[in-house]
């Protein structure tokens, strides 16, 4: 149908005129009895979001999504341009994308009249009929609305109250398209006014002139709670005129976690050949997420977005990458040590309230860290905190790790370098006495390489629960028993609810 060039074609053919907020719902409708995924690549929200977005869309509503930092609010809207038609006719040269059959600009109207049927047309791919603007204090109604253009009115020798010296914003250019307005309280109260007519009466006002221009636009609102008290607000009548009001949320769940940041996370094929990375790494830096959207150091109004754990991933799959690259290793695997390089992306990551603050960026960064290898180490071993409350005088039967606790206790310690070839670190790690039998009790099935990451997790776990120091410095990993460790005023462990001493000198 596209290749119709004229109006007298167009109005031979079958081609039916409808709103974008129709078409839309047409569309989802086939889409939905075809039982196609609308939202493809949106995970976590089959249950929750996606149903209020569908029922939002087959009532004809303009959307305000309401959540946090890195909720998928923007991509849940440009994912709307998938349920647009694949074309639409406009009228060739108008820079509102007028509908031939109802058009709305002086331009589109005066062709017609002149032309008749032998008017232009042209062709707008879907791909085309997106609009998205960021709302920021500096926006004005000229940007969104439009404003008077006096080198036109003078040229044409025109009056400003003519509608054809008006310069069009990009709302009305954005007309028969979805249009996104990201961080709407970030927009001045007099700007959000001037959209209360577009969206219930349909004209605009520039200048003082009131012009009538039907727009037909599907309207998508972002907006982070935090902006209603940080920012400004949202005012309450154009509220009024959103139809919808959304709630987004964080996964809520650590394998839906997992699906996004695998799903998101770009690893450059080099990388895929020379690093594995387990599924227990991969956990442990879903995990640091849930820490840290709990945690009392971190500002929760803020949120923590799922930036986080993406870039956290890349950035443990490049330490690894690093390390083999210095080592001449062909092949290596992301080792517990390898997690010291996601600290940036935690620290970039969050906002930390006054106690973070406190503590510093590092310290929470390695508390978070710490407090989720704590909760994984669960799913994997015996619980060290029912170990700690059983007498010294139980049996290794009754206590999984009194061996590996016992062979620090005698004066033994165990450094690990950060850039340690493989096989050096399996074989320092073999030297722990009980720890290589601990594994394999668990896990039967474990090759070498399996075996010797699960050993090292085990060493971090009993250092999170106490049970043993570790200490991280100058570009190595200590282990030591907690009480050798404590009459030595060296940093230790603490207990779960206080951060490893770390300064900025532990990275350099």
């Amino acid at each position: 149908m596209n290749n119709i060039k004229t109006l007298g074609e167009l109005k031979k053919s079958d081609y039916q005129s409808k709103s974008i907020k129709e078409e839309v719902r047409q569309n989802l409708i086939a889409k939905l009895k075809q039982n196609e995924n609308v939202f493809h690549g949106i995970l976590g929200y089959e249950d929750s979001v996606i149903p209020d977005v569908e029922r939002a869309l087959l009532s004809r509503h303009n959307i305000l999504f309401l959540g946090l930092r890195g909720q998928a609010k923007t991509r849940m809207a440009r994912l709307m341009t998938e349920l647009l038609d694949d074309y639409i006719p406009i009228v060739a040269g108008s820079e509102v994308h007028d509908d031939p059959f109802h058009p709305v600009s002086h331009y589109a109207k005066e062709l017609i009249n002149e032309k008749g049927d032998d008017t232009p047309i042209s062709w707008v791919h879907r791909s085309q009929r997106y609009g998205e603007k960021l709302a920021t204090p500096d926006v004005s109604v000229a940007d969104l609305i439009g404003d008077i253009d006096p080198i036109k009115a003078a040229n044409m020798k025109l009056s400003f109250a003519d509608e054809r010296v008006i310069h069009y914003g990009i709302i009305p250019r954005s007309n028969r398209c979805v249009f996104v307005i990201n961080e709407i309280p970030d927009l001045q109260a007099r700007i959000q006014v001037s959209l209360f007519n577009i969206l219930e009466e349909g004209d605009v006002q520039i200048r003082g002139f009131k012009l009538r221009l039907p727009l037909d636009i599907l309207f998508v609102f972002t907006a982070n709670p935090e902006d209603y008290t940080n920012r400004g607000s949202i005012v309450t009548p154009l509220k009024d005129r959103i139809e919808s009001q959304i709630l987004t949320h964080y996964p809520k769940t650590i394998e839906t976690g997992l699906a996004i940041t695998e799903q998101e996370a770009v690893i450059h094929p080099e990388q895929e050949k020379i690093v594995d990375i387990s599924d227990l790494l991969k956990r442990i830096v879903e995990q640091v997420a849930f820490e840290a959207r709990s945690s009392e150091y971190v500002d929760k109004k803020s949120g923590v977005s799922a930036r986080l754990t993406i870039s956290a991933y890349e950035n443990l799959v490049s330490t690894a990458e690093l390390r083999a690259l210095q080592n001449k290793e062909k092949k290596t695997q992301v080792w517990m040590s390898d997690l010291i390089g996601v600290i940036p992306s935690i620290t970039g990551k969050i906002e930390l309230v006054y106690e973070g603050e406190q503590e510093g960026p590092y310290q929470v960064a390695f508390h978070l860290l710490d407090k989720a290898i704590r909760a994984q180490f669960l799913q994997y071993f015996p619980n060290p905190e029912q170990v700690k409350k059983q007498r010294r005088g139980d049996t290794a039967t009754d206590n999984p790790y009194k061996s590996i606790t016992n062979w620090f206790d005698k004066g033994n310690k165990l450094t690990l370098l950060m850039n340690t070839k493989d096989e050096e670190k399996i074989q320092q790690l073999y030297s722990v006495d009980g720890l290589y039998p601990l594994v394999k009790k668990y896990f039967k099935g474990a090759n070498e390489q399996q075996s010797a990451l699960l050993m090292e997790f085990v060493l971090h776990g009993l250092s999170a629960y106490s049970l043993i120091s570790k200490k991280v410095v100058e570009g190595r990993i200590e282990f030591n028993d907690l009480v050798g460790s404590m009459i030595n005023l060296g940093p230790t462990a603490h207990d779960d609810d206080d951060a490893e001493d770390y300064s900025d000198e532990d990275f350099n």
